[in-house]
Formats: C-alpha cells, sequence, structure tokens
C-alpha cells in the first residue's frame, strides 16, 4: 500500500504534514532529531554526532534514547507501516540514521530561487513570491541557539534576503519598477546594511521618474551604512549616484532591450554572409566560446562541451594551421589550478599535441606554436607533468621574443598553472601575479587584469598579508561589475571566507563558506566546486587545533578528488588505528594545485594522533618550504592556520 507523501517544513517552526493534516512529532528532542536529519539532506548521521548534538552532557541512556526518539518518530511519519518491515522514510543507515525526505519546504524554495535565475523577468517575478511566501518565520525557529544548524540557517536567512532582492531585480528587467518599491522598502527596514537592497530600491524609484526620492534613499544608504558599520558605500552604490545626477541613459531598462536587438541583426547578417562550411566560422565560434565562458550562468560548461567538438572538427579538416589556431584561439584565463573536467583536459592536450608535430616549423607558425605550448601547460594543471612545465616555459620564451603582450598574458597564465609543484611558491605567484596586473593594465586586457589581481589575492593571502589582499580583491570585483564577468564574485567571496577564518572568526567563515558552495551550485566549476565545502570547514576546525581531527570530520560529506587525503581520518576516527596507518604508509602525493599544503595539515593531524614519526617526517619534509605562509590560503578560497603552527606540533611529536 502507498503511503502519502510527508510534507516537512523547517522555513519557520518545524512541521510534519501528510495530506495537510499535521503529524505528531511529540517532544522537542523528537523534533531536534528531525530537524537535524533535515539539515544533512538526506545523508547518514551517525548516532554518535546526534547525542553530541543533543546533549550538552550526554547522559549514560542517551544512545538508547536515540533510538526512542527516532522510533517514536518512525510511528508518526510511517502510521501504516506492518510491524517488522525495514522503514522508507526515516532509514537506518551503517553507524547512523538518514532521513529519505522528498519534500522539504527549504528545497523547495532553493529550487525556485536556482530556476528562477534562467527565467524571463515575468516568470522568475511570480516564481520568486511564491517561493517567498513559504517562509512562515526564522527558519529552524525553535533551535535558534542550537550550533548544528547555526550554519543552515545563516544559509537560509542569506539566501531569503538575496531572493527579495532578486525578485526586485525580475520586476525591474520587467518594467515593473513601481511594484518593487514597496517590497524593498520594507526589505531595508528589517536589513539596513544591504547595499544590493538600497541600490536596487533607488534604482526602481529613478525608473519612476522620482529622481529626488531615489536621491534621497541612496543618501540615507550613506548615512545608515556610517553609522551602524562605519563603511562608506561600495562601488555599485557610487557609481548609481553619479548615474542619477548625470541621467545617464543606461540606468534606462531600454539598455538590454537595445543589445539584444544588435546581436540579433548581427547573428543573422553573419548567417547570411558566411557561408554553412566556411573555416571562418570555426574561429569564429571559438571567439565565441571564449566570451560565454566568462558569462556565468552556465557558460563555462557549455563552452568547454562546445569547444572540444570545435577542436574535432578543425582536426577533421586536414589542415595542421586551422587546428592550431582554433585550440590556441580558447584563451580564457583560468585562476584555479584543478581541472573542471581531466577527462577533456587530456584530450585537448593530446590535440594540441599533435597539432605542434604538424604544424610547419617556421617562424610564421611561432604565435600559434606559443599557443599551443600555453595551452598544453593550462590544460595539464594539478598532474605534475614535466612535459607540462617544459611547454609552460617554452610559451614563456616565445612570448616575449614575439614582443605581443596579450600573447604574452596567455603564456604566464599557463606558467601560473605550472607553479604549484611544491607548496611555499606563493612569492613566485605574487611576481606573476603582479606582471599580469602591469601588462594587462597597459594594453586593456581586462580578463587578464582580473586574473592578476586574483593571483595576488592568493599569493598575498598565503604571504597572511590580508590588507593587500583585501585590496586585490575589492579591484578584482570593481572589474568585474563594470565589464559583467559574475564568475569573479565566486573567487573573492570565497577569500572573504578564507579571511574570516584566518581572523578567528569561524561562525562567520562557516556561513560564508556555504554561501560560496550556494554560489559555485552551477556556473559550472566541477574542478572548484567537488570537495571544497568540507575540506573548507574541516580546515577551519583544525586551525589551531592539530590533535582535534576526530571530532571534525563530518563522514556524511561528499570528498569528492580530495577523499584518498580524508580517508585516514575516517579509519582514526572509527578507532581503527591500523587501517588508519596503513592509509597513512601508501598515500599518494596530493596533485600540484593550491590545496596540497591544506591537505598535508590534514594528515598531520592524523599522524599527530597516531605518532606515526615516518608520516610525520613526510608531512613536515613538504610544509616547510612554506615556513611564515598560512597553510592552504594560496587557494584563496581556505586555510588550515599558519604554517608554523603545525611545523611546531609536528617537531614537538617527534622529539
Amino acid at each position: 500500500m502507498r503511503t502519502e507523501q510527508v510534507d516537512f517544513g523547517v522555513l519557520g517552526t518545524v512541521t510534519a504534514e501528510r495530506a495537510g493534516g499535521p503529524l505528531a512529532l511529540k517532544g522537542p528532542r523528537h523534533r531536534a532529531v528531525l530537524a537535524r536529519l533535515i539539515v544533512a539532506r538526506r545523508r547518514v548521521v551517525p548516532v554518535a554526532r546526534l547525542v553530541a548534538d543533543l546533549w550538552d552532557e550526554p547522559p549514560p541512556t542517551a544512545v538508547g534514547s536515540v533510538r526512542t526518539f527516532v522510533n517514536d518518530l518512525r510511528r508518526a511519519l510511517e502510521p501504516d507501516r506492518p510491524p517488522r518491515t525495514p522503514a522508507r522514510l526515516l532509514v537506518t543507515d551503517g553507524p547512523g540514521y538518514a532521513l529519505r525526505a522528498e519534500a522539504v519546504d527549504a528545497w523547495r524554495f532553493e529550487t525556485a530561487v536556482e530556476t528562477a535565475v534562467q527565467e524571463e523577468p515575468a516568470q522568475a517575478a511570480r516564481r520568486l513570491r511564491e517561493a517567498l511566501e513559504l517562509w512562515r518565520g526564522p527558519a529552524y525557529a525553535e533551535f535558534a541557539d542550537e550550533e548544528w544548524c547555526g550554519g543552515e540557517r545563516a544559509r537560509l536567512a542569506e539566501l531569503r534576503l538575496r531572493a527579495v532582492e532578486q525578485r526586485a531585480e525580475a520586476l525591474l528587467a520587467g518594467g515593473r519598477a513601481a511594484e518593487a518599491v514597496p517590497d524593498l522598502d520594507a526589505h531595508l527596514t528589517g536589513h539596513p546594511w544591504r547595499e544590493e537592497g538600497w541600490r536596487l530600491l533607488a534604482l526602481a524609484l529613478y525608473r519612476t521618474g522620482r529622481q529626488g526620492d531615489a536621491l534621497a534613499v541612496l543618501r540615507r544608504a550613506r548615512a545608515t551604512l556610517a553609522d551602524q558599520l562605519g563603511l562608506d558605500p561600495g562601488p555599485a552604490l557610487r557609481r548609481l549616484e553619479a548615474g542619477i545626477l548625470a541621467q545617464d541613459p543606461a540606468l534606462d531598462e531600454e539598455r538590454e532591450a537595445a543589445a539584444a536587438r544588435v546581436w540579433s541583426r548581427a547573428a543573422e547578417a553573419y548567417d547570411r554572409t558566411v557561408a554553412a562550411g566556411a573555416r571562418a566560422r570555426l574561429e569564429s565560434t571559438v571567439g565565441l566560446l571564449r566570451t560565454l565562458a566568462v558569462t556565468g550562468s552556465g557558460g563555462l560548461a557549455a563552452a568547454r562541451e562546445h569547444r572540444l567538438a570545435a577542436i574535432t572538427a578543425a582536426e577533421e579538416s586536414g589542415d595542421p594551421e586551422l587546428t592550431a589556431r582554433v585550440i590556441g584561439a580558447y584563451d580564457v584565463p583560468a585562476i584555479w589550478t584543478r581541472s573542471d573536467d581531466p577527462a577533456d583536459a587530456r584530450r585537448v592536450v593530446e590535440a594540441a599535441e599533435r597539432a605542434l608535430a604538424r604544424l610547419p616549423a617556421t617562424p610564421a607558425q611561432d604565435t600559434a606554436r606559443c599557443r599551443l605550448l600555453a595551452t598544453v601547460a593550462l590544460e595539464s594543471r594539478g598532474t605534475r607533468s614535466a612535459r607540462a612545465a617544459e611547454a609552460a616555459a617554452g610559451a614563456e620564451r616565445l612570448a616575449r621574443r614575439l614582443d605581443d603582450p596579450a600573447l604574452l598574458a596567455f603564456a604566464l597564465n599557463g606558467v601560473f598553472m605550472q607553479s604549484c609543484t611544491r607548496a611555499g611558491l606563493a612569492p613566485r605567484r605574487d611576481a606573476l601575479g603582479t606582471e599580469l596586473v602591469a601588462l594587462a593594465t597597459r594594453h586593456g586586457l581586462v580578463t587578464y587584469e582580473v586574473l592578476g589581481h586574483l593571483i595576488r589575492v592568493q599569493a598575498r593571502a598565503a604571504l597572511a598579508d590580508l590588507t593587500t589582499a583585501d585590496a586585490h580583491a575589492e579591484a578584482a570585483d570593481r572589474l568585474a561589475h563594470r565589464h559583467e564577468l559574475p564568475l569573479v564574485g565566486v573567487f573573492t567571496d570565497g577569500y572573504r571566507a578564507l579571511r574570516l577564518a584566518a581572523t578567528g572568526q569561524p561562525q562567520r567563515a562557516e556561513a560564508a563558506y556555504r554561501e560560496v558552495d550556494r554560489l559555485l551550485d552551477g556556473p559550472g566549476m566541477p574542478g572548484v566546486r567537488a570537495g571544497l565545502l568540507p575540506l573548507a570547514l574541516l580546515c577551519l576546525r583544525l586551525a589551531g587545533r592539530p590533535y582535534g581531527i576526530r571530532a571534525a570530520l563530518d563522514p556524511a560529506a561528499d570528498w569528492g578528488p580530495y577523499l584518498p587525503w580524508i580517508r585516514p581520518g575516517f579509519a582514526l576516527a572509527a578507532d581503527d588505528e591500523k587501517t588508519a596507518r596503513e592509509a597513512l604508509r601508501v598515500l599518494p602525493e596530493p596533485p600540484a594545485d593550491l590545496v596540497q599544503e591544506a591537505l598535508w595539515c590534514v594528515v598531520a593531524a592524523v599522524a599527530l594522533e597516531l605518532g606515526d614519526r615516518r608520516a610525520l617526517r613526510r608531512c613536515q619534509d613538504r610544509l616547510r618550504p612554506a615556513v611564515g605562509q598560512l597553510a592552504g590560503a594560496g587557494s584563496g578560497l581556505l586555510t588550515a592556520g599558519p604554517v608554523d603552527a603545525w611545523l611546531t606540533a609536528i617537531q614537538e611529536a617527534l622529539r
């Protein structure tokens, strides 16, 4: 017999309903168990974790009590389940329990917000209004003081605030500025520090012909930010104020319509003029993909997919020079040293090597050769390949000799990708970033100017120079806003989460990391997102506590590519020291990327608990070149704290 779906609510007090009727969830700890399982999002929560979350000082009967709460919840959730048959909703799985929920109001809310991004303004505004109506009060309202849901409550609260602003933006885009004003006024009454809310309210007023009111709102924003936070308005508010005073036509929504008309007419003209089979179409396609890759909203993933198709078509033409141009024209700046799709990257490298072998050995082909070498270096990121390092050096030599600024910027990006072969190379990357910023500024290479600033954010963070890193993050944000480069915000927001972690603000850092993870859900950067959140949170918990890995690990998290370096910790947490020691013994080197120092700190934490001298010496050897730096902060996204603290703990353990 099929049981009707149970609808769970957490956007307010925690509830469960079937067919519109509330289910009796018994006492507060029953509700706490249910809420804790919903927070886990269908993943297993070990019984030990439930006990630790439910009691500050667990009684001897705690485990039995948890089992009782679970049994009571099962009877409430599946009252018609025959005796001695397995539960289908609140299930036992390994060391704990999981709630296989399908309908949770918070999840519906998140899906609606994500879907609205891809929709036309009218549909997006309607969907977001319906999503915001799901809120009955603060998320997990009765558990406001519980640490286990603090991060989730903060994440959902921030998502709600963004949804209010996102709906206002959709109303503005749909020519319904007047409708946006009342909700934005109420929004800012409760959350006066939201600069984006102030910007949207002022813009909505301006577009309804209320220029004076718009300027008054911006004056209120300035006073509020100064009084409450001691801050001046950010660049977006300052630009809007200047635009309103100048009555800038760009503030009118017709700008978007005009751009759409120009694009449509140009595309039609291209289709009429350039033959379908013309080779020029392949090169034009790569130029389009290069732009698509930096636009956000899935553009990067689409660009990668179509790039391979373009390369295949070029190779099938039998023209090695055309193939070289098609491969080398995709000079999209790259900041992350782990590939989004290693298999695709290998195929690009193989095609580039084939093109290099077939390219005529003449000076006329030096530019194409340089681009192919830079491509090999870029697409071989994280592989510890001697050929990739050789290709990076070769591309740099050619680019400097050819005296082509754009070519040199591309080549230096390849050099950057090969600058993570060991720990402690932040000064080298800082020099690369400095040269890129200067080169790109002189020659108007905007995307490489952004790249240079982001490289310097990473490098200065590694060197614990957060003031300089702040300045470069702000510079990158200004350029990104001016030139519509939305993916940049993922890395600058990630740096600000790291900064909170590095300055001893763990709760705010955790909330910020969860927001970065949300931002990464969609832009097509799995190489960045996979495993990043649990690793960042693990490093946050280990910083300053080298002996705390048992409590810091989240066994239910998706560790992605970092799992091999986490497994020894899992064995240790399960009190299986033999397996933990064996895992340390056979542990491979981490990839040559920006998080390897953090991974060595994770390994060191396990080795310290075990007193494994061989593993400790290995960690000491790998971390020593980074003396004086923040472990893992070269990623610009996470840190396990000062390398010196880890080396001190290792040295003391080896005495």
